[in-house]
């Protein structure tokens, strides 16, 4: 859900953050922090640790005694393994009892390669040098603490556990006997459990929190349990953020003004800041399982700032947080009332029957089951169509495949029909953050709970946690539909009485996708290219599905692609593909800019036949979900 890491967007967000410290010169290197040895228990107050530890433990003890008065007051609802863990597993046991030879193969080179280690580790215990037999993946941030390399007992710890992992990772790839549409739940749920493990996740091998550990005799063990109480009390998970954030103080600030409601959208017309626009409007439908704002958290990186300052009239959807009264709407309710009935408010707004439309992630997936509709009633009000990370085809959909076996679906509608009928925020945040768990999970446990910091204040991860619901027939629907079944691609979808056929699409269509997207794989969007039969231009942006999407050109980030020729996939289309240095936004604008008619007197909000009914960001994006 997400920029490249929560660690890497966390640098984006230093003007938010409390006043900091005075900063080494740009090009100085950070000090290292003091080698983990026995020195380092010289300045140890045996008694003030002592005291903390048993501290830690009341408070432990605490947070033990807390869940078991909450699961007897209210006892265990929903189903015991919602995510069908125990069938991958079970998958596993199966495959490795059926193959055991492969088991064998792969538990000998283990311990092969643990005797290399065992070797190396003893060269460098008598004071020799020795290359280390395995290295964390690039960017792997868990081992980022120099002890990891330069203590020879936590380099022994780190590479025995990588090697583990890896020769699990590869039994799992070489295993006989698993179905290959199981084979990928079986290597993520046990890569799961492999990131779970990890010495880094435990305080007596984490040598960064062993060494806050002794030097603040244990304090940091204490704070951090008080804040794993804290979250616990909250009831929202882990914390990935402090607060300091308000919606329409500051983030979403961008100036406009609500001008159509209905109970499923809102939708935000924003001022003009040139004294011309374009004729044809533009108009954003973003996904439903966030909120907009992702395209306004500052000035600095606000996307609807931007386009109103290239002469745009933007208009954005801002989708309703549904509740029990939207729980049976689906995927034609969300078109002819958020779609249908954003064009129809456009038009009174402006007198532009066919404006520019963009559909972003899921958004984009509804647009372009719209377009197919219109297609087909031969309904001409889109003009273009701009997809941001938005996915048709979904036979490479990554590893969200994963999350809609037939048993996961089936939980999930219980838990629907135990919610009111709309699927809580908090269970979709926590399926994308487990695609990064390194990232969003288990760094966070570190932080917070090992060495007791608070989380920085970031606009991003509050847009994160930020969280809405899903209605049920929605929801399910396009799980089925899309993710498991491809019905969209293949033409075998419906809405009303019409068989979405995406080939009959002829508008213009630009196609953007993120080199680095877990969630819309590059390949899975290309894969969309070539359903449309008018013009496409694709475009590859680098980073990830937010930070590959949201990418203002004064930033300098990034790079992005581009390659006229036709490619029979994404890795083909890759290789004689163009790098550009910085933001795709621009080549988009040169694209949308001749799609957009000539320039007029700019249009402010309340110009047309709707009025304004109040400020942006406006009501639906207040509203909170658990």
């Amino acid at each position: 859900m997400t920029p490249k890491t929560a660690t890497t967007a966390r640098k984006r967000a230093t003007k938010l953050a409390p006043e900091p410290a005075p900063k080494a010169p740009p090009n100085a290197e950070k000090p290292l922090p003091p080698p983990l040895n026995a020195q380092s228990l010289a300045g140890v107050d045996g008694a003030a640790l002592a005291r903390n530890l048993m501290e830690a433990g009341f408070r432990g003890a605490k947070l033990l005694g807390g869940a078991a008065k909450r699961a007897s007051e209210t006892g265990f609802k929903g189903p015991l393994d919602p995510l069908n863990i125990s069938g991958a597993m079970a998958s596993l046991a199966k495959a490795v009892a059926r193959d055991p030879a492969t088991a064998m193969a792969a538990q000998m080179q283990l311990w092969k390669d643990w005797g290399g280690l065992w070797q190396k580790t003893a060269t460098r215990m008598l004071g020799g040098e020795a290359q280390a037999v395995i290295a964390p993946e690039q960017g792997d941030r868990r081992f980022r603490d120099p002890d990891w390399q330069r203590n020879a007992v936590f380099a022994f710890i780190q590479q025995s556990y990588l090697l583990a992992a890896q020769a699990t990772a590869k039994m799992v790839s070489k295993l006989e006997n698993i179905p290959e549409d199981e084979r990928a739940r079986v290597s993520f749920y046990t890569r799961q459990m492999l990131d779970a493990a990890a010495p880094s996740n435990f305080v007596l091998t984490n040598p960064e929190v062993m060494r806050a550990t002794l030097a603040s005799n244990g304090e940091n063990l204490v704070k951090g349990l008080d804040n794993l109480l804290d979250d616990v009390e909250r009831g929202k998970g882990i914390r990935q953020t402090a607060d300091g954030f308000t919606v329409g103080e500051n983030i979403a600030t961008a100036p406009g003004k609500v001008v159509f409601r209905n109970r499923l959208i809102e939708l935000l017309q924003f001022d003009p800041v040139t004294e011309q626009v374009y004729q044809r409007p533009l108009l954003i439908f973003p996904p439903w399982i966030n909120k907009y704002y992702i395209m306004d958290l500052r000035p600095e990186n606000s996307f609807i700032r931007w386009l109103t300052a290239q002469g745009y009239t933007v208009f954005v959807v801002s989708w309703a947080n549904p509740d029990e009264s939207l729980a049976q709407m689906g995927f034609e309710d969300y078109m002819r009332d958020g779609i249908f009935a954003a064009l129809d408010a456009v038009k009174d707004a402006t007198g532009v029957a066919d404006p520019n439309c963009v559909g972003y992630c899921i958004g984009g997936t509804l647009l372009a089951a719209t377009l197919a509709y219109m297609a087909a009633k031969k309904d001409a009000r889109i003009h273009s169509a701009t997809f941001w990370a938005a996915q048709t085809d979904f036979s490479q959909a990554g590893e969200l495949l994963v999350f809609v076996d037939e048993p996961q679906l089936a939980a999930m509608e219980k838990q629907m029909d135990e919610s009111g009928g709309v699927l809580k925020g908090s269970k979709m945040a926590g399926a994308f953050n487990m695609l990064r768990a390194n990232d969003l999970i288990w760094s966070f446990v570190i932080n917070n709970y090992l060495l007791g910091k608070t989380p920085l204040p970031f606009d991003l991860l509050h847009w994160n946690s930020d969280t809405t619901r899903m209605p049920k027939k929605l929801h399910l629907a396009y799980l089925r539909q899309c993710y498991r079944d491809n019905a969209l691609a293949l033409g075998k979808m419906k809405m009303g009485d019409v068989t979405l056929d995406l080939t009959r699409i002829k508008v213009p269509v630009y196609l953007q996708a993120a080199r680095e997207d877990h969630i819309a794989p590059a390949a899975s969007v290309f894969k969309g290219a070539k359903l449309f039969q008018g013009p496409v231009r694709f475009v590859m942006a680098g980073s990830g599905h937010i930070a590959g999407v949201i990418n203002p050109p004064a930033a300098g980030k990034y790079q992005y692609w581009t390659n006229d020729a036709d490619a029979p996939d994404v890795e083909a289309w890759k290789k004689n593909a163009t790098e550009h240095p910085g933001s795709w936004w621009t080549d988009w604008d040169k694209w949308l800019s001749k799609l957009s008619g000539p320039k007029i007197a700019a249009r402010k909000p309340g110009d047309g036949k709707l009025k304004m009914l109040g400020d942006a960001p406006g009501d639906y994006v207040r509203v909170k979900a658990s």
